[in-house]
């Protein structure tokens, strides 16, 4: 017995031995890539090593990678879409740390590159990354698609992505995969944006000049996200130039923008400021009727950053943004964002790097209506501070380690109205900690099987500083009054995510995943589009965190080495403690009524197959997106406690969407779209009451809006110049054959034959088109 435990004893301490010798054998190899041009650190950048195929990483989206070699001489290969490839010769003696700059695509010369193995890096993504439901948007791809007003828009462009569904004619509000507007978590800089939208939704609150990348995660999102069931839009400004000052804008019918970028001190730190603004007010003016009025918005991005020494940097990013809307002196509202972000980068050593950030995020409304001597004003507030510490541990070539935690106070003040003609009741602010740890994965298990699994443990609790009711169905069953600084109820999940690739061969791989989140903040919201009026409430007693929980499956292939791409995604995704209205709500402001007992409780699910089809390369290129889904919830107290449709269920989505390069200085764009029309709540029958048709209702979004299609078009003239200043025109059509797609249908008492009902449909654009000049040097 004592020989049999001697030689197990021996034999482990020989692995572990062996082991030892084999870690000191190899050494890291690190560093961070940048753009040459402008210095900008790049996100996601390919990393191979010649000698060994099987080694294969990507930069971190700040630009680092680490990855591990055994003593001897290498050739890294470094791919990145829209920059030339690039190879270095390395010898491995030691830990090196390898800098690398990339320079920028010609377009004259982009066809000219040869080096196949090494484009193909680039252009297989889809084939090797474990992450499902997930697509990066070129902010250069989005300049050249065709948008309301000529506004260049990530927001409108990721609607004409598989699974991602707009709320309706000119919104920039969108739904994924049958959640609703408010379970998608928009980041700018990792700040939480709360409203996106400008005048109300026809713009975006993201100006695609101070942006560097954007993506977009459609429910298996990695653990380092969280609080949201439906989707993930993480947008990233740019560092600014810090080798040379540039300006950029551009001149548009209703609205202009202009940048200006450059060093603080050369190739150490950086600023960029854009703004932008719409002057349709200017316009009103020359008017009577609407001298006095005001339509507008403007909104400011801002960003430093300083390098400390190699290891080290700082970042401070923030962005201001707000509408005005006014009708002389009679009605006025406004709303906005604020956010900030300060972070610091450190590359511990070579293997470990950490972000810290502290982040602030600021969304409010006011309205106010004035009539005779009688005045009306509402407002109301959501306000966040954020520590987020974050680890990325290059465990070796085939294992990356993410984890940290995250800390939010929410500050959220519900509707509060005042004014002469009703009883003014302030409302107290309502105080909420929420808190995650997380750790997330990523393995390459063999050549073939590369796994992503990670693990989130979410907490949020209720604090003190007002009264919480508690309501069953409707009906209060108890109360209890929290004094400030206590804690309260507190809700603890767990959220497991998985996602795994299995490459089938050179040119195919099949994917699947399973995903859970949690959600703790809810938008109470009367219309399918969303307004600025909207109410955000957090976990009560009451309301408990909503929670999915999803399965998807996808493959995908490539054709013609890599040039075209398609992918299949099938899901179901279930939902618990869904939110909805019950039927007769009233939400008025002229009593203390505590919005909360108006609302029932239930769950929902969503399932669906998303397809797309890619051509990425050649003069001619673009994608044709489907979607066929359905999305339904069920809730006691609503349509007879049966399945209904949800709100943002639409069986068909379809998108053509197509660019032409006609040569270096024309090129030409179009799309069309094509979806089922919204579900929507029809009147089924009327009487009338004291002179006064009342409208009867049936079940619950048995109805459905017209179906909705357009086709925009678009043309760029870029004339050359080898001078620094250039300038381009943008020319185009939205809704070139002039649809009128429904935007509202009343129903009303129709004149001209008695006793019958009429439906009166209400359209925002026949034909809107746009030129703008662009120009930067």
């Amino acid at each position: 017995m004592q020989i049999s435990s001697f030689k197990i004893a021996a034999s482990i301490a020989a692995i572990c031995f062996s082991t030892v010798v084999f870690a000191q054998q190899n050494f890291s190899v690190s560093g961070t890539i940048k753009d040459q041009r402008n210095g900008e650190l790049l996100i996601g950048v390919a990393v191979k090593v010649a000698e060994d195929p099987s080694i294969s990483i990507n930069a971190n989206e700040y630009g680092f990678y680490s990855l591990s070699l055994p003593k001897g001489s290498y050739t890294l290969m470094i791919s990145n879409p829209g920059f030339r490839d690039f190879q270095q010769i390395i010898n491995v003696e030691e830990d090196i740390k390898v800098n690398i700059q990339l320079s920028q695509e010609e377009k004259e010369t982009t066809t000219n590159i040869d080096e196949v193995v090494i484009s193909a890096v680039k252009k297989d993504k889809n084939l090797s990354s474990a992450q499902m439901g997930t697509e990066t948007l070129s902010i250069k791809q989005i300049e050249k698609l065709p948008v309301l007003f000529g506004e260049k828009d990530v927001m409108k462009t990721i609607q004409l992505l598989p699974g991602i569904k707009s709320n309706g004619e000119g919104s920039s509000g969108f739904s994924v995969r049958g959640g609703a507007t408010d379970q998608n978590l928009i980041l700018l800089d990792e700040a939480p944006v709360y409203n996106a939208s400008h005048l109300l939704g026809f713009f975006s609150t993201f100006n695609s000049d101070a942006l560097k990348d954007a993506s977009i995660i459609k429910g298996n999102s990695p653990a380092q996200y969280g609080g949201r069931l439906s989707s993930v839009l993480d947008v990233k400004m740019k560092d600014g130039n810090n080798k040379d000052y540039n300006v950029a804008g551009g001149i548009g019918l209703i609205s202009s923008r202009l940048s200006v970028e450059g060093p603080i001190q050369k190739e150490r730190s950086s600023f960029i400021v854009s703004g932008r603004r719409t002057y349709a007010d200017i316009f009103l003016k020359t008017t009577d009727d609407f001298r006095d009025s005001k339509l507008y918005f403007y909104d400011l991005n801002l960003k430093a950053n300083y390098q400390i020494n190699d290891n080290n940097r700082l970042y401070l990013s923030g962005y201001f943004g707000r509408d005005v809307l006014g009708l002389g002196d009679t009605f006025a509202t406004d709303w906005g964002n604020t956010t900030a972000t300060l972070r610091w980068n450190s590359i511990i050593n070579s293997k470990l790097f950490s972000n810290t950030s502290f982040i602030y995020s600021n969304y409010n409304y006011n309205v106010s209506l004035t009539s005779n001597d009688n005045t009306f004003g509402l407002d109301s507030q959501i306000e966040d501070w954020n520590l987020k510490q974050d680890f990325t541990w290059f465990a070796g070539n085939k294992h990356s380690v993410r984890f940290g935690l995250q800390s939010i106070y929410h500050t959220i003040s519900p509707s509060s109205a005042s004014g002469t003609s009703i009883s003014s009741f302030p409302r107290n602010p309502r105080y909420s900690w929420e808190n995650a740890l997380y750790i997330n994965v990523d393995f390459k298990a063999t050549e073939k099987l590369t796994i992503n699994y990670g693990l989130r443990l979410s907490m949020f609790s209720v604090l003190g500083g007002d009264t919480y009711n508690t309501y069953e169905n409707g009906m209060i069953i108890g109360s209890e009054f929290l004094e400030k600084g206590k804690f309260g109820k507190t809700y603890v999940n767990l959220e497991p995510r998985i996602t795994a690739n299995y490459r089938i061969n050179e040119v195919s791989s099949v994917k699947g995943g399973y995903s859970r989140n949690t959600q703790n903040l809810h938008l109470l919201s009367t219309s399918g589009s969303g307004n600025p009026t909207d109410q955000w409430i957090g976990s009560s007693y009451t309301v408990k965190p909503e929670i999915s929980d999803q399965i998807s499956a996808g493959y995908s292939r490539n054709f013609n080495n890599n040039n075209y791409e398609l992918n299949a995604e099938i899901y179901y995704k279930s939902m618990q403690n869904q939110i909805d209205y019950k039927n007769g709500a009233q939400i008025t402001f002229d009593t203390a009524a505590d919005v909360e007992s108006e609302l029932l409780f239930g769950k929902g699910r969503a399932y669906g197959l998303e397809l797309i089809a890619k051509k990425k390369s050649g003069k001619l290129t673009g994608w044709i997106s489907y979607t066929l889904s359905k999305a339904e919830r069920k809730i006691n107290g609503i349509n007879d406690n049966d399945w209904y449709n949800a709100r943002v269920d639409k069986t068909h989505d379809l998108s053509v969407v197509a660019t032409y390069e006609l040569n270096p200085k024309w090129s030409f764009s179009g799309l069309f779209l094509y979806s089922t029309g919204n579900a929507v709540t029809f009147p089924t029958g009327k009487y009338e009451l004291n002179g006064q048709t009342i409208f009867q209702y049936s079940n619950r979004n048995a109805d459905r809006m017209p179906a909705y299609h357009r086709m925009d078009v678009s043309a760029t003239y870029e004339p050359t110049s080898k001078k620094r200043f250039k300038g381009s025109w943008s020319f185009g059509i939205y809704n070139i054959y002039g649809r009128e797609n429904a935007y509202i249908i009343n129903f009303e008492d129709n004149p001209d034959r008695p006793g019958t009902t009429r439906a009166m449909q209400t359209s925002l654009f026949r034909w809107v088109p746009n030129i703008t000049y662009n120009f930067k040097f």
